[in-house]
Formats: C-alpha cells, sequence, structure tokens
C-alpha cells in the first residue's frame, strides 16, 4: 500500500491521508502507524480519502476505527503482535474522534461494507477532499 500525506488550509489545518490499494492485514498497521506519527507532529484533523482503496477487510475497518481514536486522543494500545487492541466503537467515547476524521471518495464495494458494518452511520463521507476540509 502507498500513503500520502499532506496539508490542507480550510478555516482549519487539515491533514490528509490517501490511500491507495487494498486496506487488509497486509497494510493496515502501516496506515495506523502513519496516522500515529502524523498526530504526534501535531495533526488533529484527518480526511481519509479511500478513493483508490478497492478492497477493504475486517482489519482495514479495524484500522479505520483505530485512525480515529488517534485522532479523537485516544491512547492506543498495542496488544500481542503489536496489533491495536481498542475494537469496539462505542458511539460516546468515540463522538470526539468522529469530529476529527472524515472519509472521502469511499469506492462503491468498500462504501457497502463500510454501510453494511454501521461505520458509514459513524463517519462523515464526502465526495472530494475540498468538502472534507471545509466541513472542519
Amino acid at each position: 500500500m502507498l500513503i500520502t500525506l499532506s496539508q490542507e488550509e480550510g478555516r482549519l489545518p487539515v491533514t490528509v491521508m490517501k490511500l491507495y490499494g487494498d486496506l487488509d492485514s497486509q497494510s493496515y498497521t502501516e496506515v495506523i502507524r502513519e496516522a500515529q506519527a502524523a498526530y504526534e507532529a501535531g495533526a488533529r484533523r484527518l480526511a481519509l480519502d479511500l478513493g483508490k482503496v478497492p478492497f477493504i477487510s475486517s482489519a482495514g475497518l479495524m484500522a479505520v476505527h483505530t485512525v480515529a481514536l488517534i485522532f479523537g486522543g485516544n491512547a492506543v494500545q498495542a496488544g500481542a503482535g503489536g496489533r491495536p487492541s481498542n475494537r469496539a466503537i462505542d458511539p460516546q467515547k468515540d463522538s470526539a474522534a468522529r469530529l476529527c476524521v472524515k472519509l472521502v471518495s469511499p469506492q462503491p464495494r468498500v462504501a457497502q461494507v463500510l454501510d453494511t458494518v454501521g461505520l458509514s452511520q459513524f463517519f462523515e463521507t464526502f465526495g472530494d477532499v475540498e468538502s472534507a476540509v471545509a466541513s472542519f
């Protein structure tokens, strides 16, 4: 997976993380590491661009949730093998996270998975980066 990070200026600065490739068991830890590094470098708002992600697995869904937790200011605890141990979505506890992360352009298959597992109700989704940045 290729991951690019850029800064966009709206009313507030927003980090754009663009993913290229499948978000699955081979790539999810890299996505989490990149998000954690961006947060530690001072990023506080994230537009997660999924426009070039043709497939998302359960590990990828967990990565999206973990990224939201990171940007919501929640510590991510590593479990066995370095995998994050925060797995369940708690709408009350995670409410700050959903304000800090917006999804951009999920492809139809990915959007269907997000909808099936309920993440489409948790995250705001936008058709382009500009709209996502302006929403912060």
